[in-house]
């Protein structure tokens, strides 16, 4: 069944405005041969430290494409943080409502890659535990301009909240990514959202059902979607994406790559998604776009230094066509 799109709301002639409301992290990798298993050593081939964070990384992926990015952040006063606001100027995030907390730490992820490209990622929040409703209040002359919110669950969820409140009194829309996702989201304010994001584990940890089969995870978007959720896009990594609305389904088909790492992938795809439907595209349309972007992602190394410039992108579209 045909999946109504709703219109993309402009409000800057100059192209998409993007907030992103979320957490800014340096990426600490290890690239190993195999995991290690629990108290063993082995040795690693490589180390790297890359800017990362769900939040920055999103932020980041919408600007390479081109969009006007504000990044609402904290960082800390340490020379993580200085490196993150660095990155940030490089690449052309907007940064004024990133602020540095006195006496913290930047947040990290440390991060090991398998030779297939899987991952495992543990998250210390350092200074994004510190970002609160207070601070969306402050930044919200920069957030009432935007055509979407991008939002993460790497910040306390108090301030998820009141970002979600936020764009709903200013008819901003607001795109929820429940990672890391937890149990106990408080779906009455959950379903302020425009689009709720989950990838498959995460979509089993909201909803407590099964996700093994295509049927069961169609059941359980369904089941969100009965909760009051306007729209639910499901991120399914090789297999594409699904697209849940009270007015059907609709597969978003995947591309086929050979995967270095999929290290930020997923917020490749937000990223990409939030460029594309705040510029005008039709929801399906910046869906399949996102698809390919997030595609393209995975045949580098890294979050971010993946991430295509729009020239970049549209060279690998070319090569598709």
């Amino acid at each position: 069944m045909p999946v109504p799109s709703p219109p993309p709301v402009s409000r800057k002639g100059a192209g998409p405005r993007i907030g992103v409301v979320g957490s800014s992290n340096v990426d600490l990798v290890t690239y190993v041969e195999r995991m290690p298993v629990w108290g063993e050593t082995i040795a690693a081939p490589r180390f790297e430290m890359n800017m990362g964070g769900k939040g920055a990384n999103q932020a980041v992926a919408a600007a390479k494409l081109g969009a006007d990015v504000v990044m609402v952040s904290k960082v800390g006063d340490d020379t993580l943080g200085e490196g993150v606001l660095r990155n940030f100027a490089a690449i052309g995030v907007g940064a004024k409502r990133v602020q540095r907390v006195a006496g913290q730490s930047t947040g990290t992820a440390t991060i090991l890659v398998n030779a297939r490209g899987d991952n495992f990622i543990l998250i210390v929040k350092g200074a994004n535990g510190d970002l609160t409703p207070a601070d969306v209040e402050a930044a919200g002359d920069d957030l009432k301009a935007c055509d979407l919110i991008l939002l993460q669950l790497e910040v306390p969820l108090d301030t998820v909240y009141a970002a979600l409140a936020f764009g709903k009194a200013h008819s901003v829309r607001t795109a929820l990514n429940p990672a890391p996702a937890v149990p106990n989201l408080d779906m009455d304010k959950v379903r302020l959202a425009s689009f709720l994001t989950p990838n498959e584990t995460e979509l089993a940890i909201l909803t407590g059902m099964k996700v093994e089969t295509e049927g069961e995870i169609e059941a359980a978007a369904k089941s969100l979607i009965a909760r009051g959720l306007e729209t639910i896009i499901v991120t399914l990594g090789a297999r594409g994406a699904l697209l849940a609305t009270a007015g059907g389904f609709r597969r978003i088909a995947p591309v086929t790559v050979e995967a270095v790492d999929s290290t930020g992938a997923g917020d490749a795809f937000i990223g990409a998604f939030a460029r594309y439907f705040a510029a005008g595209l039709s929801l399906e349309a910046a869906l399949e776009r996102a698809t390919l972007y997030a595609a393209d992602s995975v045949t580098r190394r890294g979050a971010q230094k993946s991430f295509a410039t729009e020239a970049e992108f549209e060279a690998f579209r070319s090569r598709l066509r």
